[in-house]
């Protein structure tokens, strides 16, 4: 089988450390565009990969030859870079959140699966060996019937991540739509459906924005979400955590209780109400601090799903299962309520 053809849309921070060495690092694939808005970044970027750079995403999507494009953009352009590829015949790796509304969310869906092609959506989480083995052990009722949970996601703020530091498009309303929520509640929001095997009913939140200057975002969010099957918990994302990262996930069942990520040592953390416990090794997760490590899992298996012409692990629908959650997430705040949650529907 020849080798794929990808062109790689917005050459900023997430491009740079994830999409692009992944791609290189996977046979299957040649890149054959970057594409970004400042010409010395797609210049500098297409130098190292040795590939084609464009200020113009139309032209990088239609012009290269292009089979895969990854959308490695800011917040608001997602949907329609998405879109536009998908109706000129592209599978679409998109980064998170999706979408800024359902309306977008729904249109990616719709035009993706007209064309025929892949829709995948970038949520890493779910490739993550402590949150795969906490799934398999949920399911195989290892800790009984779930109760309750906790899982956060809260960092410093993105100026230590993205290329633009302090005056990344991150903190700009205008283009990010939403701040701390959609940066990393999203991901929270979809590994713990992911985990738990379950879907959410209703959403009740407080959002703040009080940790960042010269911004029009929430940097701060603390939600409660209910599930189908009775299931409680909180679900926490911050830009406020100046001291380090936290990433963890805390599951609290009849049998037992599961901490993900939680401990200095072992990634996965079972303890039992007969008093064992038992301690996973099981690599640890990815920070923004990582440095080298460039094994997410997300690039290799959009990869396969197209090769092999398979559903993706999180696809369209499954996307926006999680970006409703965190759309829901605003609307309680806005509005001092709880919100329902109606299933997602089909287009």
């Amino acid at each position: 089988m020849n080798k794929l053809k990808v062109a790689v849309i917005g050459c900023g921070s997430i491009a740079i450390h994830r999409h692009l060495p992944e791609y290189q690092a996977n046979p299957h694939v040649e890149i054959v565009a970057v594409c970004d808005i400042k010409e010395d970044r797609a210049e500098h970027t297409a130098e190292k990969y040795q590939t084609v750079a464009y200020t113009d995403y139309h032209r990088a999507i239609t012009e290269s030859g292009a089979e895969l494009v990854s959308v490695c953009l800011p917040n608001y352009l997602h949907a329609p870079v998405s879109i536009f590829a998908a109706e000129n015949g592209k599978h679409v790796l998109c980064e998170k959140p999706m979408a800024t509304s359902h309306e977008e969310a729904q249109q990616m869906i719709e035009v993706s699966a007209k064309a025929g092609k892949k829709l995948m959506i970038a949520h890493n989480q779910r490739f993550v060996p402590s949150h795969q083995k906490a799934k398999e052990l949920i399911g195989n009722g290892e800790i009984g019937k779930v109760y309750s949970f906790r899982t956060a996601f809260g960092h410093g703020g993105p100026e230590g991540w993205s290329i633009d530091g302090k005056d990344s498009w991150f903190f700009r309303k205008k283009e990010a739509f939403i701040g701390a929520l959609g940066d990393l509640g999203v991901h929270k929001a979809d590994v713990i459906r992911y985990v738990l095997g379950t879907e959410f009913t209703e959403v009740a939140s407080m959002v703040e924005s009080s940790a960042k200057e010269n911004s029009d975002v929430d940097d701060q969010a603390i939600t409660i979400l209910r599930s189908e099957n009775g299931v409680i918990g909180t679900l926490t994302a911050s830009w406020a955590y100046r001291a380090g990262e936290d990433n963890s996930t805390v599951i609290y069942g009849e049998k037992g209780m599961l901490r993900l990520e939680d401990d200095p040592i072992y990634s996965l953390v079972a303890s039992y109400t007969d008093g064992s416990t038992v301690n996973y090794e099981l690599g640890q997760i990815q920070t923004n601090d990582s440095g080298g490590q460039t094994s997410t899992g997300v690039i290799d298996h959009f990869v396969d799903s197209v090769r092999n012409d398979t559903k993706p692990l999180i696809d369209g629908e499954e996307g926006y299962k999680s970006l409703q959650i965190i759309l829901a997430a605003l609307e309680a705040n806005e509005t001092k309520k709880n919100i329902s949650l109606s299933r997602c529907k089909r287009p």
